[in-house]
């Protein structure tokens, strides 16, 4: 059953996205819920306080909200009318927190925006989905980086939002949601973060160990090469996020580029290794090749869907 709600939620957003006209009415779930981490981390991350205390307060903000939604996630779904209504409307909740079409339509305006005369526009463009600085970034660079966001996020906005959703229903997907929100607003390794945001980064890290290596493997087939595999089981370790690298070192194997590598975050410097570091440097052409393979990843999903929906 729950197979079928991440299939219509799957085609819902990839047919329709979150409609612009209803983000500017009513914003998305997502930002909801990030409203409520805004407060509760203005009223408990004091710097004032020690430490630990600064865990243990982040951890209970952290695990209180992640619960909050998901029992709210299950209300709705006991409350829903019985189907085939109360399958749809629990499809198009489901589907405001899988990004299969969003993630998509981003990442191509990168590669819709790139001109051989003009790198400004893919820069800005770029810019919207990754946290490094763009503004001085040279083609291989903007390509470079929008593959690296496609990859991670293929894993972070759809395929693990399918997995917790198949695995727990509404109120899986909605709890996995609010942990990787958690994580991308608290789970930083800065001063102001490290502490109060410790148990949202290591809940997002357990949350996307299955669908981090899922993902990987997912490109991989795709792809149809074991040479994506070998670099992802060669190299996915070597990257600093404990599931990033998964996804990342894939895709870099299927495409038979190098990614990772040093980058900039403002002042900030960060000396990466490279993915599959033997290979080609990355040309904006690239990045096209890399769409295509998360179309047909995400058609493949579907028919695991499906598949799985058909023996269940």
């Amino acid at each position: 059953m729950f197979a079928w709600l991440m299939l219509a939620a799957l085609a819902i957003e990839a047919a329709t996205g979150w409609p612009d006209w209803l983000d500017r009415r009513i914003g998305h779930p997502v930002r909801w819920f990030g409203w409520l981490v805004a407060k509760l981390e203005k009223a408990g991350n004091r710097t004032s306080l020690p430490r630990l205390v600064r865990i243990v307060l982040g951890g209970v903000a952290t695990l209180a909200s992640v619960a909050l939604v998901a029992v709210i996630a299950w209300a709705v779904a006991q409350m829903a009318p019985a189907e085939p209504v109360g399958f749809a409307i629990s499809a198009v909740m489901a589907s405001t927190l899988v990004a299969t079409r969003s993630l998509h339509d981003h990442v191509a305006a990168v590669n819709y925006a790139f001109s051989a005369n003009d790198l400004a526009p893919a820069r800005e463009a770029l810019s919207r989905i990754v946290g490094r600085e763009t503004a001085t970034l040279d083609e291989a660079a903007v390509a470079r980086a929008a593959i690296e966001s496609l990859a991670e996020n293929t894993s972070d906005g759809v395929i693990a939002p399918i997995f917790w959703g198949v695995v727990l229903g509404l109120p899986g997907l909605f709890a996995y949601k609010a942990v990787n929100t958690l994580d991308s607003m608290i789970g930083h390794r800065s001063e102001r973060y490290e502490a109060f945001g410790k148990v949202a980064a290591r809940l997002d890290d357990l949350a996307n160990l299955i669908p981090a290596r899922l993902t990987g493997f997912l490109f991989g087939l795709c792809a149809w090469s074991a040479r994506a595999v070998a670099v992802m089981l060669r190299d996915a370790r070597s990257h600093r996020s404990p599931n990033a690298g998964w996804p990342e070192s894939a895709m870099a194997g299927a495409l038979g580029v190098r990614l990772s590598g040093p980058r900039s975050y403002g002042a900030e410097k960060s000396d990466e290794p490279w993915l599959n570091a033997q290979g080609r440097n990355v040309a904006m052409a690239d990045l096209s090749r890399a769409l295509s393979l998360y179309r047909l990843t995400m058609v493949v999903t579907a028919l695991i869907l499906a598949g799985i929906g058909l023996a269940s």
